[in-house]
């Protein structure tokens, strides 16, 4: 998942726009093939909107099936009628914020910290978190043999995706909750934190290089699958068990010139949630089967549903979630103090909700209003 960027790299991140056309060319996101999913082309004589093409980007896993659903489905493509989505998937936050600040994509999935980077690196210009997607479907997975209880963590090799990103933040405060001293930069202390990409983790486990992981979904349900235990699900750590995972960003620019196509995402980004809410198994198979189009691989059964089972899709973005989130980033000394407050611009999501009778989602103080 993405990540909160070191006070370093924060202020380097400002300068991402200029870069983002090279990135673009070393590959770091890929177009999907609209051609293989009828639902997701244009029909003929669909009024078009207020702009051409909306470019939107996601993760390929899970707790981004918001976006993989609605891609899948062609409930994106629905609502925008005449005007094309065209569909970009990336494997790190960083990279897709570069793309949005380019003007690559227009609007995205992508978690709580690269949202943060985002708006603070650019003094609050260039994005706003427009909607929530998804809660939960984050698991500290360990080696049963070498750790059967939470004190048996300290001493072990654990792994998170990326140094300062969103689970690596969270797996520092927690382990700073146990009293237990680790420095965040370098991973050393009472507990190793091993920094280690997703994709190769369950790799890791199964050599013995790391104990455990404090990781999202599939990674930790395929941990599972080589026979890790899950030692501590972190939505139990969140009141009502819940904390954003996923959020709706948009480009400032984007939003200002086409206010109905954002809108037209939004309606669509509601429906899919309500479609996975509603037939959550249909949803899994979309879901499932649009990440074989992208991989080229299905997730088996046994990694699949209990991964399913462990996230909630929701159009609350969980702002105050958020801001705890950066509280323990800051905490951790991985990001100075942000100034937060106009992140959120929920007035087009609300629209969306009053017209689908559903009741409005707070900013938490954190309205551009």
């Amino acid at each position: 998942m993405p990540a909160f960027t070191s006070r370093r790299a924060l202020a380097a991140l400002a300068a991402l726009p200029l870069l983002a056309l090279t990135a673009t060319a070393c590959g770091y996101g890929s177009d999907s093939d609209d051609d293989k999913n009828d639902k997701a082309q244009v029909q003929d004589g669909a009024k078009k909107l207020s702009a051409d093409t909306v470019r939107i980007g996601y993760f390929p896993n899970l707790t981004h099936a918001t976006a993989l659903v609605g891609d899948q489905q062609g409930l994106f493509q629905k609502e925008l009628g005449g005007t094309k989505a065209s569909y970009n998937q990336f494997n790190a936050g960083p990279s897709e914020i570069e793309a949005l600040n380019s003007g690559s994509i227009d609007i995205g999935w992508i978690g709580p910290s690269p949202a943060v980077n985002g708006f603070s690196a650019s003094a609050g210009k260039d994005l706003r978190i427009v909607s929530g997607s998804a809660s939960g479907g984050v698991d500290l997975v360990v080696n049963p043999k070498k750790i059967k209880s939470v004190k048996d963590v300290k001493g072990k090799k654990i792994a998170t995706p990326q140094l300062g990103n969103t689970q690596d933040v969270a797996f520092l405060n927690w382990i700073s909750e146990q009293g237990w001293k680790v420095d965040a930069q370098s991973g050393k202390g009472d507990v190793s934190v091993v920094r280690t990409d997703n994709k190769i983790t369950p790799d890791a486990y199964r050599s013995g290089s790391i104990d455990g992981a404090w990781v999202p979904e599939p990674t930790a349900s395929k941990l599972v699958s080589e026979g890790a235990k899950v030692l501590l699900d972190e939505s139990t750590l969140w009141p009502d068990k819940k904390f954003v995972i996923t959020n709706v960003v948009v480009s400032q620019k984007f939003l200002k010139a086409h206010p109905d196509v954002v809108a037209a995402v939004l309606r669509g980004s509601v429906k899919s949630n309500a479609f996975i809410n509603d037939h959550p198994d249909e949803a899994k198979k979309a879901a499932n089967a649009k990440l074989k189009e992208l991989s080229g691989k299905a997730l088996p059964a046994e990694q699949i549903d209990p991964a399913w089972k462990s996230i909630r899709f929701l159009d609350d973005p969980l702002a105050d979630t958020l801001s705890a989130q950066a509280d323990h980033a800051v905490k951790a000394g991985l990001l100075e103090k942000p100034l937060l407050k106009g992140i959120y611009d929920l007035g087009p999501l609300n629209k969306v909700l009053k017209a689908s009778g559903k009741a409005p989602v707070s900013a938490a103080g954190l309205g551009s209003e």
